[in-house]
């Protein structure tokens, strides 16, 4: 028997037995137009939507790749298809499935191709679990064209799916479901015969922390909503309080608005915990953040400027550290982001701090802003262009690489800052080394004096 994403008992249970199924399950879109976010995806023309149409010709539907974190759609739209297509649909899991399991479904479907004229969609889940041998058992197939392969990741295809395979695909990126779309989603829920059927109301308080709980995750909003659903139910309530909710998931709500104060709040004390060294302060900041159903991007962008604004060059490594959470983030989404949050939250805070740097943009900016400008040195312009050495560009401009010890004793800054002085490195840290240096450099550059301050 192949391995039909949605088997005929399965789907016969569902219809003489609804509640058998999850609520997640039941309020499983049946058609495109009843898919909430991904609209990115599913302009008319799209690869899903043509793939959903069963367009075909010399320019039919191509093999997807869809990459999204969790409960953003990825099944959903492999079942959309499979209820609307005339084509067969098969699916494989990657947890379960090997190549023998693969060549067979090839085999079955060249044989329904040349013997049926009838084409296979092949919905592949968690295609990052299978090693590379797996993947090159699909290349004949999808390149042939013998299967439309629908294939679902949750991890960066370009470092867990092959280039072959890559190339031969188109690869589509969910995005995580906005508040708007899950509160779309919860409240039909709520009111569909295939769901809740209208037997309970949701306040906005709970409905706002089922949000903060889903964290851009439709089946987990889905999960908290059927479980709270049955809660309030079995005490024959006729809301599901805040309470309820909490109770049943087993998180209280956290107060924080996202947008509101306690956003700007919380990341604030965040931010001044990782200033003044509070490691423990700052992961609680951060933990309330989370909690909350933050975006985790929000807390990388502060944790990159922390890094610039309050350790600077005391710690030269934080800044990497920073960008390289923000990165990883973006890639893995939560909960695993946590970890990496934390990673970066604690590396910062434990840093030697100095906002030396920060000083000196701000001293440099401000003179600009007063109008202490004035032309570049003739020696540092241009003179890659016709007519330049007329001008007197570059003439008599000192190459430091001919220089021993590689610094030129020249003019570099105009003559209305040519003595001022932006950086004041501290002794904190990695930067004590900087502050011998800038000093050994200014008095070779003949600047020994001269402040940012102009009076």
């Amino acid at each position: 028997m192949e391995p039909d994403l949605f088997t005929a008992a399965a789907e016969d249970r569902q219809e003489k037995d609804p509640s058998s199924s999850p609520l997640a399950v039941r309020m499983r879109p049946r058609i495109l137009d009843e898919v909430v976010g991904q609209q990115h995806l599913l302009k008319p023309g799209s690869p899903l939507r043509r793939l959903v149409e069963g367009s075909g010709g010399p320019a039919g539907a191509s093999s997807v790749i869809l990459w999204g974190p969790p409960g953003t759609g990825k099944t959903t739209l492999a079942y959309v298809v499979s209820k609307a297509t005339n084509k067969r649909f098969v699916e494989l899991s990657a947890i379960t499935a090997g190549v023998k399991e693969v060549r067979a479904v090839i085999e079955s479907a060249r044989r329904a191709t040349g013997g049926y004229g009838k084409e296979t969609v092949l919905f592949l889940d968690e295609i990052h679990r299978f090693s590379k041998a797996q993947q090159d058992s699909l290349l004949p197939a999808v390149e042939n064209r013998w299967v439309t392969l629908i294939a679902a990741t949750t991890e960066n295809p370009y470092f867990s799916i092959i280039s072959p395979l890559l190339s031969r695909s188109l690869l589509l990126t969910l995005e995580s479901l906005t508040d708007d779309d899950l509160r779309d989603l919860l409240r039909r829920a709520l009111t569909d015969e295939r769901g809740l059927g209208g037997a309970l109301t949701l306040p906005e308080d709970a409905e706002a922390h089922l949000l903060r709980i889903a964290g851009g995750d439709a089946r987990r909003a889905l999960t908290a909503l059927e479980a709270a659903a049955g809660a309030a139910l079995a005490t024959h309530e006729a809301e599901i309080t805040l309470e309820t909710v909490e109770a049943t998931v087993d998180r209280a709500a956290v107060k924080y608005d996202r947008d509101g104060d306690q956003h700007y709040d919380v990341a604030s004390a965040l931010i001044k915990s990782i200033r003044g060294s509070d490691v423990d302060a700052a992961l609680h900041y951060l933990a309330r953040m989370i909690e909350a159903g933050e975006d985790p991007r929000f807390i990388a962008r502060r944790l990159m400027i922390s890094a610039s604004e309050d350790i600077g060059l005391a710690d030269p490594t934080a800044l990497p550290t920073a960008v390289a959470a923000a990165q990883a983030v973006a890639m893995i989404g939560f909960p695993e982001a946590a970890l990496t949050l934390s990673h970066a939250t604690i590396a910062l805070a434990l840093a030697p701090k100095s906002n030396a740097a920060t000083l000196a943009i701000s001293a440099a900016q401000e003179d600009v802003r007063k109008g202490l400008a004035g032309p570049v040195p003739a020696h540092l312009r241009d003179a890659h262009y016709k007519g330049a050495a007329k001008l007197g560009h570059a003439q008599g401009y000192v190459y430091p690489h001919d220089v021993q010890g590689g610094i030129a004793a020249q003019q570099y800054a105009p003559d209305a800052v040519r003595d001022r002085q932006y950086y004041t490195p501290t002794r904190h840290g990695a930067e004590a080394r900087y502050a011998d240096v800038v000093e050994r450099v200014r008095e070779r550059l003949g600047r020994t004096g001269g402040g940012a301050d102009p009076s």
